[in-house]
């Protein structure tokens, strides 16, 4: 079954809104976490699209794009989701670029240097869009941008909130980046989905 059985594409807002990027309207569902026994964290009455294809819970978020204003410091984290694991352009929703060799990324620190293990929760980029990325991104115009084409790029891990059962209640330890392999991921409410960019050449746009 598709991680998104009623998704459809929905283009930035005059290509200036990244399709990633979380809206004012766009809020956390509140929805208890509850205790599942040894298997982890759930909700009481989950649906189709709760978990991914790891069996990991995400956060229920509602989904309203344009509504509100763009917070270009948050992603929403369904979109987010879609975007990674299609790669997805994160601003239009396209496809990504991807030539003989890999798909185009953006990434951070580009003038500290970048280590070829180095986990992304950005999804890649169109070259139509590569500027509006860099321009939306605060955290690429912070910390500088470098441009990669990545031929290895595996999900690995999601970031998301940490629950520790105590007695009969749950208790959140805060933000964590798990790996799928490690056993407390089945503890984390999901917002966003992790790739590791293994196999990589840094390239001028």
């Amino acid at each position: 079954m598709s991680d998104f059985p009623d998704c459809q594409p929905r283009p930035a807002r005059a290509g200036l809104v990244p399709y990633i990027v979380r809206w004012s309207g766009e809020r956390p569902v509140n929805t208890p976490v509850v205790a599942k026994g040894r298997t982890g964290i759930g909700y009481q009455h989950e649906r189709p699209g709760d978990r991914d294809a790891r069996g990991v819970l995400w956060t229920r978020y509602v989904r309203a794009p344009g509504e509100g204003t763009p917070e270009f410091g948050g992603v929403h984290p369904y979109r987010q989701r879609r975007a990674m694991r299609r790669l997805l352009c994160q601003v239009c929703s396209g496809p990504a670029d991807r030539n003989e060799r890999g798909v185009l990324w953006l990434v951070g620190n580009a003038g500290r240097g970048w280590s070829g293990e180095d986990v992304t929760g950005h999804p890649p980029v169109c070259l139509r869009c590569a500027g509006t990325a860099r321009r939306a991104c605060p955290y690429l115009r912070k910390s500088g941008t470098l441009a990669l084409r990545v031929r290895d790029a595996p999900l690995v891990g999601v970031s998301g909130k940490l629950y520790e059962p105590h007695r009969r209640d749950l208790v959140c330890l805060g933000p964590v980046t798990l790996a799928y392999d490690d056993p407390r991921v089945r503890y984390l409410q999901a917002t966003q989905l992790m790739r590791a960019l293994r196999d990589w050449t840094a390239v001028d746009l």
